[in-house]
């Protein structure tokens, strides 16, 4: 009797090890395709003005994602965005692709990005390139 329990036991920590092992991985491959889903809206919506490791039209933006507004030096912000004094987080980065002008009125940048789900992936994108 006491031997059928403790195989049980085993049988029933094997399948929940097997279980955790599938659900790591396939959270590995969701995480995978959204920083896929993230780069492609990057490069598609954002990618015209702006790069990663460059300064173009806009600032660089490696990095961004828990930088303060306004600090890279090697670009030429508005006086309000320098002044602005926001740090870029999920929820700053969100209202800023929803409405710069709200968030920074008379800012430079006047895009915007209206899909929640593509602002959310191109956030989740530069906080993963910002190792964050």
């Amino acid at each position: 009797m006491r031997r059928l329990h403790r195989s049980h036991i085993f049988a029933s920590c094997l399948a929940a090890l097997v279980l955790l092992g599938t659900g790591s991985m396939l959270s590995i491959a969701g995480l995978a395709q959204t920083t896929a889903d993230g780069k492609q809206l990057f490069v598609k919506r954002c990618g015209g003005c702006h790069a990663l490791d460059r300064d173009k039209e806009g600032p660089r933006l490696q990095g961004v994602y828990g930088r303060v507004a306004g600090s890279v030096d090697s670009f030429q912000y508005s006086d309000a965005l320098k002044k602005s004094k926001i740090t870029w987080t999920e929820e700053t980065l969100n209202k800023w692709l929803t409405d710069t002008e709200k968030l920074v009125p008379d800012n430079d940048m006047s895009f915007h990005v209206e899909s929640s789900d593509e602002r959310r992936e191109i956030i989740g994108f530069l906080k993963q390139r910002s190792g964050k």
